[in-house]
């Protein structure tokens, strides 16, 4: 499958976009102080969900960012 310039650069920054997003989120999640992420200094079930969604995105961004890294780097040996 060729992968168009655009639509591979597309997918490079989705990929890096997820990891600045999901990873200011999960620090965000960590020092929560509202009583949502930590109930007397254990995790809720609240915290558990939102840092299995930022794993579940690292991965699919490091999946999704690759596969654009790949497109730009054939298009690049094709020039």
């Amino acid at each position: 499958m060729k992968l168009s310039r655009p639509v591979s650069w597309f997918l490079l920054a989705f990929g890096v976009w997820s990891w600045v997003i999901w990873v200011t989120f999960v620090k965000n999640l960590i020092k929560d102080g509202s009583g949502l992420a930590f109930e007397d200094g254990h995790p809720t079930a609240y915290f558990w969900v939102h840092l299995t969604l930022a794993v579940v995105s690292f991965v699919l961004g490091t999946v999704v960012g690759g596969i654009g890294l790949r497109g730009v780097r054939a298009l690049r040996r094709m020039s």
